[in-house]
């Protein structure tokens, strides 16, 4: 299970860079920012003010910090769009209850991951490039820049509900991260089954549960 996951956790922990950046940049004659973009940056100034707020620091605060965190980035993030592009064609074949239940699972395991991340911010910097729309449609053009001066290209893909933009993809390096996702789970629901999918997952959010409570994982099979 591990290792089907670990291309995409990799790309996830690149991208969860962009939530702990303190300092943001605009390259010489860019045009303003448009509207996604505004709200790509709310979210990720709302992050850095839970991780920075010194009444949510300390191991004492960790379950309300990351509740916080969480709930921030459920306000971004249309994890139930994630979940049907991750599934592709097989997302029709499933039940409302199968729906259910997998936006449920992958919404936690997606949630855990970005909070995991962000919390080992180590003072990385954005720049925030370019904004392209159709109709309502966005994709919002980022690079990460380390502390060693390498430069990581990373773009937000956003769809707009009333004048809500949310996040349904993340681009890192030319990699997509529902593409990603899409690729493994298909290939577990081809070479075995959907329920086998399901019980990987189920298996992988108990694990971070015991992880969060310090009690060892279980092993999956």
């Amino acid at each position: 299970m591990t290792a089907k996951y670990s291309d995409a956790r990799y790309r996830w922990k690149t991208f969860t860079l962009i939530a702990a950046a303190v300092a943001v940049l605009w390259m010489p004659g860019q045009s303003l920012a448009g509207p996604a973009t505004d709200q790509v940056k709310g979210t990720v100034d709302q992050v850095l003010k839970i991780l920075t707020d010194p009444a949510l620091k300390g191991e004492r605060k960790t379950k309300e910090r990351r509740a916080q965190l969480r709930k921030t980035v459920l306000e971004r993030f249309d994890f139930s769009e994630m979940s049907k592009r991750s599934m592709g064609r097989y997302w029709s074949e499933r039940t409302p209850d199968e729906r259910s239940e997998f936006v449920g699972l992958f919404t936690d395991l997606l949630e855990r991951a970005y909070v995991d991340r962000v919390e080992g911010y180590t003072g990385e910097q954005i720049l925030y490039l370019e904004e392209t729309t159709d109709g309502n449609y966005s994709e919002v053009r980022t690079k990460i820049v380390t502390k060693r001066n390498q430069e990581i290209p990373i773009a937000y893909r956003l769809q707009k509900a009333d004048s809500k933009w949310s996040v349904y993809d993340i681009v890192v390096e030319g990699v997509s991260l529902v593409n990603n996702y899409r690729t493994q789970f298909s290939k577990i629901i081809r070479t075995s089954s959907y329920q086998d999918l399901v019980k990987k997952m189920q298996a992988k959010v108990e694990g971070e549960e015991r992880a969060e409570l310090g009690t060892p994982k279980s092993k999956v099979r």
